[in-house]
């Protein structure tokens, strides 16, 4: 049985429009992941091919769609090899733009060279309602479903992925930083007169003799899997010590609140009370209401008294 449809060379192009639209407008549906899948492992493939064996002699179907389907993986790992080295880099939007791109233009190649071909640009093709291959030999038939069970298969694999990927390692990042966003110029040295602060010097050399208190970055990234409430304390010397947050000391510093994939980053301030060298500052990561630290971090500092 024979049946007249659209150009599949059109199809694919209007399946990639409507994937954008998806993206756009509904970007958590499964239509996205529905189409991402062959729009990623099929459509680059498919429309490459179909300039290449143009008059399709040699080739059939199952060995067509085969052929699509591994130079697709080709084209979009070297499409993703080139992104990573522009300043665009690899990321949805690039992936996205690109690739389609590359379908509506290698799209229209293929039309130019199949209407060259047949001496008409067809908009449609006839299409048999028969397994390809199915009318050749036993061993014919049975590499046709072999070949097909494992198409089914890759298609089905990365689709269950797509949809339910694996969740990976639950932790959070706590971590300290100086003020210029590195692992250095932290608050070393600092001279108390009268329980007040008139000096700070940081391990670069930078002298502070404004600010009262030793200045540091304080980083927090939820890798939970899920949004997560992180409180903060620290201690000085192992005694509860308070935090400078914008201006006001606090005891505990939270709650902060972050989806999964967040990261919170600000400057804290510390003050010390007390006179001693190699003072260990603690500051410990809490997550909820949890009584345990999940994580601390730690420096050491020197604290004298004026002359």
């Amino acid at each position: 049985m024979k049946l007249k449809v659209l150009n599949w060379i059109l199809i694919v192009d209007i399946l990639s429009v409507l994937l954008i639209l998806s993206i756009i407008f509904t970007p958590s549906s499964v239509v996205r992941v529905i189409l991402g899948l062959p729009f990623l492992f099929f459509f680059p493939g498919f429309t490459l091919a179909s300039i290449l064996f143009a008059r399709k002699k040699g080739i059939g179907n199952i060995e067509f769609v085969a052929l699509s389907c591994g130079m697709s993986i080709a084209v979009t790992a070297l499409i993703g090899f080139i992104l990573n080295y522009t300043p665009w880099g690899i990321r949805l939007e690039t992936v996205l733009d690109f690739i389609t791109i590359f379908v509506f233009i290698t799209s229209a190649i293929a039309l130019i060279r199949d209407a060259q071909i047949s001496k008409t640009l067809k908009f449609t093709t006839e299409s048999r309602l028969n397994v390809p291959g199915w009318g050749g030999s036993i061993l014919n038939k049975s590499l046709s479903i072999v070949l097909a069970i494992a198409i089914l298969g890759v298609i089905g694999t990365f689709g269950f992925t797509a949809i339910k990927p694996k969740i990976g390692e639950k932790f959070s990042e706590f971590y300290i930083l100086g003020m210029n966003g590195t692992t250095a110029e932290y608050p070393t040295d600092y001279i108390l007169n009268n329980g007040q602060i008139t000096q700070i010097t940081y391990n670069d050399g930078l002298v502070d003799e404004t600010a009262g208190y030793g200045k540091i970055i304080l980083g927090i990234i939820n890798q939970q899997q899920q949004t997560v409430i992180y409180s903060v304390k620290m201690t000085i010397k192992g005694q509860p010590a308070a935090i400078e947050f914008n201006g006001t000391p606090t005891d505990i510093l939270g709650p902060i609140e972050l989806a999964q994939g967040a990261q919170w980053a600000n400057q804290i301030g510390i003050t010390p009370n007390v006179v001693g060298d190699n003072q260990e500052v603690e500051l410990s990561l809490y997550n909820g209401a949890g009584t345990t630290a999940e994580d601390s971090v730690h420096f050491w500092i020197n604290v004298k008294q004026a002359n």
